[in-house]
């Protein structure tokens, strides 16, 4: 049984699984193909940050989602512990932030992501996420895959 939270980006759980990523992506891409963000540097009312913790309350997984102020957001920063993978983690993480996002009125999440990243890519994908150009603040890039869902659609297509 697993749990998703709202917690603070300056979390010392939430440090240690960002952490875990930024040595995963360095292994896979160079330096100026990693678009690493800091959470805790920005305004908290601009950040959607959610937390996976098992029955122990170990956290295992995190994702968050920085909102514009123009009605879109962008995905970042989204993790699942390696020995807790193919569970669905993602799938439900992806589910509860795009939620908060649509109580926040952000109506479209962008996000950026490794073409390395095939795990990632396919769960994006299986949540409704299309291709697209790349967005500012990020140029286009060869390691890059730019990618975009309409919130929304989902609620309109729940309501059928």
């Amino acid at each position: 049984m697993y749990s998703i939270t709202s917690e603070s980006a300056r979390h010392p759980d939430i440090i240690n699984l960002i952490a875990a990523l930024d040595r995963y992506q360095s292994e896979l891409y160079p330096a100026e193909s990693n678009h690493l963000l800091d959470l805790a540097a920005l305004p908290e009312a601009s950040l959607i940050l959610m937390v996976i913790r098992d029955q122990q309350l170990h956290a295992v997984g995190c994702g968050a989602i920085v909102l514009n102020g123009d009605g879109t957001g962008e995905m970042k920063r989204v993790y699942i512990d390696p020995a807790h993978r193919g569970q669905h983690l993602g799938e439900t993480l992806l589910a509860a932030l795009e939620d908060e996002a649509l109580s926040r009125h952000c109506h479209t999440v962008r996000l950026e992501t490794g073409i390395k990243q095939r795990a990632a890519v396919r769960l994006y994908e299986q949540c409704g996420y299309d291709l697209r150009p790349a967005f500012a603040p990020y140029a286009e890039d060869p390691l890059s895959l730019f990618m975009e869902k309409a919130l929304v659609e989902d609620v309109r297509l729940a309501a059928l």
